[in-house]
Parts: structure tokens; sequence; C-alpha cells
């Protein structure tokens, strides 16, 4: 049930293939409901995968603190992000951006022991609990930046029902399972339950 290297994989090339067919959208458009645009929302993935990749590395891994990269914000109510995107590169150069640090957890989840814990700001991950975090993050943040651009995003199922498996345990089985996760994101409506407004990741390890 856990999440792979292989489903970072898919997912990195699905979210670049789908972004690829909005090159000449409206990248500064609003992301969803979020205070993010669409480019500032697809760089936090790419930097989600980055810095979930990074917090593998080291030799001797960390549960108290993440790898101290400095961060910034390029304007107020922006995300704080790691690395960004050269916006003179365009959307072309944005996944890129996605494509490359997406190969490097790829690379990471493949590599390193599954017994691996490192620090995560909600609480400690395992390797395969950082691939699932960025795996689920990009699923929801794509369905933000897919309403703005105006393109259909719809994930794979049975991805969906491990990463709620993973990370919402108490999340309803009987339900469609991307409504499911959008619903436990704080994202969509599910009949028969009231809409999440207060919610997170469930972060601890998987073994």
């Amino acid at each position: 049930m856990s999440i792979t290297a292989a489903d970072v994989e898919d997912t990195v090339r699905t979210t670049t293939a789908t972004l690829a067919a909005a090159r000449d959208g409206d990248w500064d458009a609003r992301a969803g409901t979020m205070d993010w645009t669409c480019w500032e929302t697809v760089e936090h993935i790419a930097d989600n995968f980055f810095f979930y990749a990074a917090q593998l590395g080291p030799r001797v891994a960390d549960t108290g603190r993440s790898v101290p990269f400095a961060w910034a914000q390029h304007r107020e109510g922006g995300p704080g992000l790691v690395l960004f995107a050269d916006r003179a590169a365009g959307p072309a150069g944005l996944l890129r951006c996605v494509d490359a640090c997406g190969a490097l957890l790829v690379a990471m989840a493949r590599t390193t022991p599954p017994d691996v814990r490192a620090h995560h700001d909600d609480g400690v991950l395992d390797t395969a609990g950082f691939a699932a975090m960025a795996v689920g993050e990009t699923l929801v943040h794509m369905h933000d930046v897919t309403e703005g651009l105006g393109l259909p995003w719809t994930p794979d199922a049975d991805l969906c029902r491990r990463l709620l498996a993973r990370f919402f345990p108490g999340a309803p089985a009987d339900t469609d399972p991307w409504s499911t996760l959008l619903w436990a994101t704080g994202r969509g409506e599910l009949p028969g339950h009231a809409r999440r407004t207060d919610w997170r990741w469930g972060v601890q390890p998987s073994g």
C-alpha cells in the first residue's frame, strides 16, 4: 500500500504533461481558492520534490530539524520556497524545474533505505513517507493549478486510495477516492460529511 519511487516518477510525468497543455495560459491567475498564483503553486510543487529529496540525503539523518536551507518569498502572501524558477524561461522552464526536482526525489526514494527517518514540520517521515507526501501535495496542488488554468485533472484512483490509507486512515472508504482526498485536504464536499476546514497530513512513519 506504500507510495513508491515509481509512483513519484509517474506523478512527475503526468504533472508536466498536463501543464504543458497550458504553456500559453495565464500563469498569474489564482490557483483555485488559494492566495497563490498558478506559477507560484507549481514552483511550490518543484520545491517540495527538491526539499523532500534533500531530507533523505545527509549521511546521518536528523529527526529534530529539516536540512537548514534558507528560504524566501518573492512577494508578500506568496509561498516561502528554497528554490525559484527563472521567470524569463517561461512555463517551459518552470516545467523543466518540476521535472528535474522530481527526478531527484525519484532517485532518493529508490536508493535510500526504507528505515531512514527524517524531520518534517508536522512530525517524522520515513523514506516512503517523503515520497508519499510529495505525491499527495502534488495531486492536490495540481487540482488548484488546473482550476486556475482551466485544465482537466483526475489522478489515478488506486494512488488516491493509497494516499488516503497513509495520511487519512479515518477517511471514508466507500466513496470516490479522488473526491475523498480533496475532501480530506479541505478542497471539496463529500456527501454525508461536513466540509473540512481544519486538517493536517498524518505524517508519522509507516513502520
